[in-house]
């Protein structure tokens, strides 16, 4: 629950501080919209780290699952799942097992939102851009 309030900040925090940036924005399009990009996906990189490291601390727990299809499980592979179950990829390879999955599920779901939330911001700033004529 943590990390999932911790990613909707977060998001939240980059959403509004690019917004506002972008409004108050004297330069070109290709410009604003280049900060739009590198900005939401810097936020959702930051976004899958922070579940991969809730991943990481919870194999550390008992009885919490584990994740299969590797005898040694690294941080890579803790990023692995996690882009996996952010981006709704789907399992191959790595897979998570036990009350893991809870997480890696509520981490499908909200990087589904978020991912749309990113979209939908996009969206509005060529709205914007559409309204008052273009560059």
């Amino acid at each position: 629950m943590i990390t999932v309030l911790l990613c909707v900040a977060l998001h939240f925090e980059v959403a509004i501080r690019v917004s506002r940036k972008l409004d108050y924005a004297e330069s070109r399009l290709r410009k604003r919209f280049l900060i739009l990009m590198f900005a939401m996906f810097g936020a959702h990189v930051a976004e899958i780290g922070l579940f991969a490291l809730g991943i990481a601390v919870l194999l550390q727990l008992p009885g919490t699952g584990a994740i299969t299809g590797s005898e040694a499980v690294t941080l890579f592979d803790h990023l692995y799942v996690s882009s996996l179950s952010y981006t709704t990829l789907g399992y191959a390879d790595l897979s998570p097992e036990g009350p893991l999955r809870l997480l890696t599920s509520t981490e499908g779901l909200l990087g589904f939102m978020l991912i749309t939330w990113s979209a939908s911001l996009t969206f509005l700033q060529m709205q914007q851009h559409w309204a008052v004529g273009g560059e």
